[in-house]
């Protein structure tokens, strides 16, 4: 039997989930978790699809390492969890197209598309979704240049090695817009306590509302 499984990359856990799954089958789960771990270990910090594919009479087990979801990948290459929570104003990192091309390749297979260049515009696609910048670009520009032709040869090639001078420029480049982003967001900050403080000022401002009724005379 299969049992299919989304895991964090050698770091998976006992849990609810995973024993529901795997108790009732009699299963050694310190054994299982240990092989899990095993071989999704590249993979740490994102995370993993797997298939746990039992034999349920020898109680063996094959662990298949399924590849992460494009933008696992993607936040690998920019050392981040998370995706920008404001992609169109906020950016988490600047990508060279050779890690776009590697990625792509990596996930052609999974992918329903007829060529490593139609991989790389879905890939770019992920890039825009999730805030990262493409050599200093919005990914909506890089990917009109591939379907210009502008980076054929690289693509053709499956060129993924990038120059430490090119990583460095491109970093560079990041940090500028990083400090900018960061001015912005303090802006936003404060904007939003002033409008909290101005809001709780009015409210303590109000008097209060006057909810008992003036006692009426008895007529004699």
């Amino acid at each position: 039997m299969e049992i299919k499984l989304v895991v964090n990359g050698g770091e998976m856990k006992p849990g609810p989930t995973l024993s529901q799954k795997i108790g009732p089958l009699g299963l050694n789960l310190g054994k299982l978790i240990a092989d899990v771990n095993k071989a999704t270990v590249e993979f740490k910090g994102m995370k993993v699809p797997i298939i746990l594919d039992i034999d349920t009479k020898t109680k063996n087990i094959k662990v298949i390492t399924l590849t992460p979801a494009v933008s696992e990948l993607l936040k690998k290459e920019v050392k981040t969890e998370k995706g920008s929570g404001i992609p169109s104003k906020l950016k988490i990192g600047n990508v060279p197209i050779e890690k776009i091309i590697k990625i792509a390749k990596v996930k052609q297979k999974d992918m329903l598309v007829n060529s490593i260049k139609e991989s790389v515009i879905s890939v770019l696609g992920t890039a825009k979704s999730i805030g990262l910048l493409i050599e200093g670009k919005d990914p909506r520009e890089i990917i009109e240049e591939v379907k210009e032709g502008k980076y054929d040869v690289e693509i053709k090639s499956g060129k993924e090695d990038v120059s430490e001078e090119k990583l460095d420029k491109l970093s560079k480049e990041f940090e500028k817009i990083k400090k900018s982003q960061d001015a912005y967001i303090k802006q936003k900050q404060q904007e939003a306590e002033e409008k909290a403080a101005a809001k709780a000022a009015t409210t303590a401002a109000k008097p209060e509302a006057t909810t008992a009724a003036a006692p009426t005379e008895k007529k004699k």
